[in-house]
């Protein structure tokens, strides 16, 4: 009976330090509210400070952020950022003199996040006390976000691009492209080029080796892009490099060779851009396919000119509206004999996309990121942001374009 009596006597102690952690009477020392940082009270009597105050929102990502004590010293002291059920430590630590913690050197924290602070202190006599409380940082009116290519987990061809357009301008292009890590497994090089200020593209200095796992770490998080504007992602992408293919256009040849990591697999005949609407030179990469879909003139600038709705075995090469495509309308003699397109690349096919066609056989066999290189076109080089045509611009020139250079 007298080891119940004293084990329910403990316990009875241990509620009461509980209760006395727990305080619910005001936070300045004198039962009040302090006028400065809005927030829940300070117990009276609390020896460890907390800035800022429990239950504060709205605080700076700069802060101010320190736990101390007046006498004493710091036992240990846990800042942690809680978000999206998982928690990370805010680095700092307890001055020699054991009065104050406060964040490492060039600490910042998280917008729009909760925090919790969980501080113990011995006092002059060696009796501990602890405090645990919560604050809220600002949660910025505007916000970016970075619209990204290719697809998560997808397999493309060599000739991928990582390619992302931006909601809004992005002043502080440096601190974005920081943000932003793409690495290869194999390693290599890989570096950013900035189209303006809402698109950054980021590729090696060759097409990628096939089989190359290539993994995009985004930490947009709260970096500020423009003035007031922050970034709102936080994750880590990846892609795998199926195989090498790039097929080869002579416009002038009408005909296109289409190579597998260096093996010829075919010569196929085409038609290319007519003499008034002449194809771009240059290397192109696949971005979309779509089975079918429609083609209308008046939306790339060619009026009323023509409107198919179901050209089969499309391909997308540029964003102004050059595809690989099948073509069912055209004299079968026309292909590898005369370019009469609109700008297009055109291969022999059947109302509806026939499997065994020369398009249903290149569609088969082609991925996003695949390259077609046209020469002997009567018309420029593309432009290398139009479509992922980043390509046509040497390595020197390309990382030129770094903000981080």
């Amino acid at each position: 009976m007298t080891r119940l009596w004293e084990r329910a006597g403990h316990l009875l102690a241990v509620a009461g330090l509980l209760a006395g952690l727990a305080g619910c009477t005001g936070s300045d020392g004198g039962g009040g509210i302090d006028p400065r940082l809005p927030g829940k009270a300070r117990a009276p009597g609390d020896v460890i400070r907390v800035s800022p105050e429990d239950g504060s929102r709205g605080v700076p990502a700069e802060g101010p952020l320190e736990v101390r004590v007046d006498s004493g010293r710091l036992e240990r002291v846990s800042v942690t950022q809680v978000a999206d059920g998982r928690r990370s430590a805010v680095p700092g630590a307890i001055g020699a003199d054991g009065l104050r913690w406060r964040p490492a050197d060039g600490t910042r924290l998280a917008l729009a996040a909760k925090y919790s602070v969980d501080a113990v202190a011995l006092d002059a006599h060696g009796r501990r006390s602890a405090r645990h409380t919560t604050f809220t940082t600002v949660v910025p009116e505007s916000r970016f976000i970075g619209y990204f290519t290719p697809e998560n987990r997808s397999t493309v061809g060599a000739g991928m691009i990582v390619s992302f357009g931006f909601n809004r301008p992005v002043e502080n292009r440096a601190a974005v492209e920081r943000a932003i890590r793409v690495t290869a497994d194999p390693p290599v090089e890989v570096v950013g080029h900035w189209f303006g200020k809402e698109r950054l593209d980021f590729r090696p200095e060759e097409y990628w080796a096939p089989g190359t796992k290539v993994t995009v770490e985004l930490a947009l998080r709260d970096v500020e892009g423009a003035p007031g504007v922050y970034g709102i992602q936080r994750k880590t992408v990846g892609f795998t490099v199926g195989r090498s293919q790039v097929s080869l256009v002579d416009a002038a040849a009408h005909t296109m060779e289409v190579r597998r990591d260096g093996r010829l697999l075919a010569t196929l005949p085409i038609t290319a851009g007519a003499p008034k609407t002449t194809t771009y030179n240059g290397k192109m990469v696949v971005t979309e396919v779509y089975d079918v879909t429609r083609m209308n003139g008046a939306t790339v600038g060619f009026g009323g000119e023509y409107d198919i709705k179901d050209v089969p075995h499309a391909m997308r090469l540029t964003d102004s509206g050059t595809f690989i495509h099948g073509n069912y309308w055209a004299d079968p003699a026309t292909f590898g004999s005369a370019n009469v397109s609109h700008g297009c690349v055109g291969l022999r096919d059947v109302k509806g996309g026939g499997a065994d066609t020369p398009a249903g056989w290149f569609f088969d066999r082609s991925l996003i990121g695949d390259v077609v290189e046209v020469v002997n076109s009567k018309d420029r080089k593309v432009a290398p942001d139009n479509g992922l045509g980043g390509w046509n611009m040497d390595w020197g020139s390309w990382k030129e374009g770094s903000a981080l250079r």
